[in-house]
């Protein structure tokens, strides 16, 4: 049954305002009781003025601490913060010394950004969730309920752990670092690192996959293994994984190894595909020969031979989850191809590796979101200075303007501004939440000295080109391409099937989009400063193959391999560019 559609209010009335301003003043005020006594609390230079103000006040129940954090908390970036998260990587990592450092206790585990345009990962202790009244997390929002198989794509690999120790020297917690998806699903699932021995050759009931395969570190591998035993289940309903890209990389690893994996299948066998004999005899015990389901596999064919194919392998499949928004949309139509038309295909939500900020607004609608978050989430009007003094609260908001978050969490005192920018749509008739849609990474721009070419504006772009007689577009990435003068903006281009007939209009197309979202790319181009946008053709399973390429260059965890939608590093550049095939 499905769902009805609830629609955004474009102003709060009273009784909404006066609930969200409940809600969000509760938030903040648990969050300063409980860590302005941590180390970080009481020695924070950005929080010296804070500490002045509330001196003598119950910081957990006086009204007046939320008006004092308002006015004396800075914006705050991770180069405050970051001398103590070093703390858990010196030598001993004293348990006196770690305890309440920045929140209460010992985190769970340090999250580990993505680095998706070459910088150094942050680091992002998470400690454990204290109020009873905290929303569902994106691990939470995946946990397995019901009777139904699923096929649960996330990565379990550590990238360290580290033993704190008590005074008599015995090692009192292990603390992993791993990416955020990683951490979150070991939490919610209760699967503490030091039982890990006691799973690794079982299958979690309601999965298709065995454990093991989430010790898999290698992108290819890792997907191939996922595939090979989804197959072998033709009761899978669902996928759970982080981005859409990795469907549409199983899909077509599935498409150029089919009889490799058909051939498993009929034997019983694990086939050598390489980075997986760490876990071979795990993966092993959990498989069995089934010449029935080859046979029907075989008859059923690879994945790209005709429409539909997920619902002839699997007829129960009902939903794939993941990220599917913004820059991602682009694939939603491939993977549309392969899963037919009456598959769902949900957005998890909105967060990052700082925290979750937003659930779907609609089931069915992956690009609106609502504010569901166990955090304080402020936010800073694009147009209006970077001062804490400008910061708006949730029920100050208008629709139509853009704004970028700006955190609290439970895991540290501080208002650190996310790199990203929302555009808000409007308010939950339900109980008064912003609903807005996600517009674009901050830093992920294409600078010009007369203007700036955003996420968002080169989605724009891509969306106006994906037409049939130019190119139906599978995925992209953009660069300032500075081959001749005057620069322009240079699109890579990944495409499904043949360039169309009117492909030669396309360079005019594209400027005809970036106007259309900035007048200054008209102005610079009457002045001669910018020529029309390039769009250059890569061979097919570049991106995939990028992904591949930059998890092992980097030494990436699964689940955080994504092409950057501007590359700004030479070596990323110089990687897709040997790839072109045609130019527009």
């Amino acid at each position: 049954m499905s769902l009805p559609t609830v629609y955004p209010l474009a102003a709060l009335s009273p009784e909404l305002k006066a609930a969200l301003q409940e809600r969000t003043e509760r938030c903040l005020r648990h969050t300063v009781g409980a860590n302005i006594t941590t180390h970080y609390g009481i020695s924070a230079p950005s929080l010296s003025l804070f500490r002045q103000a509330i001196a003598g006040k119950d910081a957990k129940e006086d009204p007046t601490v939320i008006i004092d954090f308002r006015q004396a908390v800075p914006l705050t970036d991770y180069e405050c913060y970051s001398p103590f998260i070093a703390k858990f990587f010196c030598h001993p990592r004293k348990q006196s010394e770690l305890e309440n450092l920045l929140a209460p206790g010992l985190p769970n585990y340090i999250a580990k950004s993505s680095s998706t345009t070459g910088n150094k990962p942050k680091l992002f202790p998470k400690y454990p969730r204290r109020c009873s009244t905290t929303p569902s997390s994106f691990a939470k929002r995946l946990h397995l309920t019901g009777s139904g198989k699923a096929v649960h794509m996330f990565s379990l690999a550590l990238r360290d752990l580290l033993d704190v120790v008590g005074e008599d020297g015995e090692v009192k917690k292990k603390i992993p670092v791993c990416i955020g998806s990683c951490g979150g699903t070991r939490t919610v699932e209760n699967w503490p690192v030091e039982t890990d021995s006691t799973r690794m050759g079982t299958t979690i009931p309601g999965y298709v996959s065995p454990w093991a395969t989430g010790f898999i570190t290698h992108h290819r591998s890792f997907l191939l293994i996922h595939a090979l035993f989804a197959l072998f289940d033709p009761a899978v309903e669902r996928f759970l994984m982080t981005y859409i890209t990795f469907f549409v990389d199983l899909i077509r690893y599935v498409h150029e190894n089919w009889n490799l994996l058909i051939t498993s299948i009929r034997d019983g066998t694990i086939p050598d595909v390489g980075h997986i004999e760490h876990v071979r005899t795990y993966l092993q015990a959990n498989f069995r020969a089934n010449p029935q389901r080859a046979e029907e596999l075989q008859n059923i064919g690879p994945p790209l031979d005709h429409p539909g194919w997920a619902q002839h392998v699997w007829p129960d499949l009902k939903t794939i989850v993941c990220i599917c928004s913004g820059v991602f949309a682009t694939l939603i139509p491939k993977a549309r191809s392969v899963l037919g038309p009456s598959v769902l295909i949900q957005n998890i939500g909105y967060g990052c590796t700082e925290c979750s900020v937003g659930k779907m607004f609609n089931i069915n609608d992956t690009e609106t979101f609502v504010l569901e978050t166990g955090d304080h989430i402020e936010f800073l009007d694009t147009s209006r200075a970077m001062v804490h003094e400008k910061l708006l609260q949730a029920w100050d908001l208008e629709p139509g303007k853009y704004y970028q978050p700006v955190a609290t969490t439970e895991d540290g005192l501080w208002r650190y501004l996310i790199d990203d920018v929302i555009q808000v749509t409007g308010f939950d008739p339900r109980n008064g939440s912003p609903v807005f849609k996600f517009y674009g990474r901050k830093n992920l721009a294409i600078r010009f000295p007369f203007t700036e070419v955003t996420e968002a504006h080169l989605v724009s772009v891509i969306r106006a080109l994906g037409t049939e007689d130019i190119a139906e577009i599978e995925e992209f990435t953009a660069v300032a391409d500075l081959r001749e003068l005057p620069q322009t903006v240079g699109f890579f281009v990944e495409i499904i099937g043949d360039i169309g007939p009117g492909a030669a209009a396309a360079r005019q197309k594209a400027f005809e989009a970036l106007v259309r979202a900035n007048e200054d790319h008209q102005r610079a181009f009457d002045a001669g400063l910018l020529r029309l946008p390039t769009i250059r053709v890569v061979k097919p399973g570049t991106f995939a193959e990028y992904r591949l390429w930059r998890g092992e260059s980097m030494n990436a965890g699964i689940g955080q391999t994504k092409v950057p939608v501007v590359m700004l590093n030479e070596d990323q550049q110089e990687w897709i560019a040997e790839r072109v095939i045609a130019e527009l």
